[in-house]
């Protein structure tokens, strides 16, 4: 890893909870470059607010593209590789599975794999937020300006609860739900809950179970040097180590080992669960 960086992690405040899985973000500490890593698909959603110099990133080996000063990543298909930097700082919030539609209007379909910024989420008013965090004095005005415009979004919505528990249960077991059991459990038509996710997410119910698995496989290597690939793949419900290397080249295009040892050098996302070490609450009086 190039570079020092502060590294924080709070909970959200109890009406997000639900809804948002923890609240995060970096700052690098002085001039030294910062190797960011290569962001691979999964079930995902994050909202990235910048208040230094925002990513610039690559897909499919493209020419690099800044993001906006607040940004969604929404990926799915493809990886996005984020170019180093000398001037990191951002505050990030990650979205439970399938969460992220309590709080805009676009479909699934609509996000996969770009950088949307917040004003082509919320137009005008998510301009206007991602300017106010990224001149706010300090991190505990960041998080209020944050979660007070996420709760007033989340008024605005008609939630999908069918769905949101199909997509709660798919990503917290993808190695054992069969999609059978699962349309038992909802009491839906397998193409009632096919039509659902499709609106909603962009996506089918075995397309998120197979990337719940890759994701949670992927992360169980990454935050463990020492893990067996193919214990990690059976533990997450491939059948055995070549068909997690085949589904891993479907999605990034290289052997997992190739991409693990390079991956390793580098700076990462994937944060330990917000049970393994001590996580405050953000700041509530929003």
């Amino acid at each position: 890893m190039s570079g020092k960086m502060r590294v924080f992690q709070f909970l959200p405040v109890d009406g997000l909870a639900p809804y948002v899985d923890r609240i995060w973000g970096w700052e690098s500490v002085g001039a030294e470059r910062v190797d960011l890593p290569v962001l691979l698909p999964g079930t995902g959603a994050e909202l990235y607010f910048h208040h230094r110099t925002p990513f610039r990133r690559s897909v499919g080996g493209g020419a690099p593209e800044t993001c906006s000063v607040a940004h969604l990543f929404y990926i799915r298909h493809r990886p996005l590789a984020l170019l180093p930097s000398d001037d990191v700082g951002f505050v990030a919030v990650r979205f439970r599975a399938g969460m992220i539609h309590r709080f805009v209007d676009m479909p699934g379909r609509e996000m996969m794999d770009r950088a949307l910024s917040a004003q082509d989420l919320w137009g005008a008013a998510g301009q206007e937020l991602a300017w106010r965090v990224a001149g706010a004095e300090g991190l505990s005005a960041r998080l209020r300006l944050i979660q007070r415009f996420l709760a007033e979004r989340l008024s605005r919505t008609t939630p999908d609860i069918v769905f949101e528990h199909a997509m709660g249960m798919l990503y917290g077991d993808p190695a054992n739900l069969a999609i059978d059991r699962l349309t038992d459990r909802l009491g839906l038509g397998r193409r009632q809950l096919e039509r659902r996710f499709a609106s909603i997410a962009g996506q089918t119910p075995v397309e998120i179970r197979s990337l719940g698995r890759f994701q949670k496989t992927v992360r169980a290597l990454m935050l463990d040097e020492s893990a067996s690939t193919t214990d990690a793949a059976l533990a997450y419900g491939y059948y055995d180590q070549a068909h997690f290397i085949r589904h891993f080249r479907e999605l990034v295009a290289e052997p997992p080992q190739r991409y693990l040892r390079a991956a390793r050098a580098r700076t990462h996302f994937y944060n330990t669960s917000r049970w393994a070490g001590a996580m405050v609450m953000a700041p509530s009086h929003l």
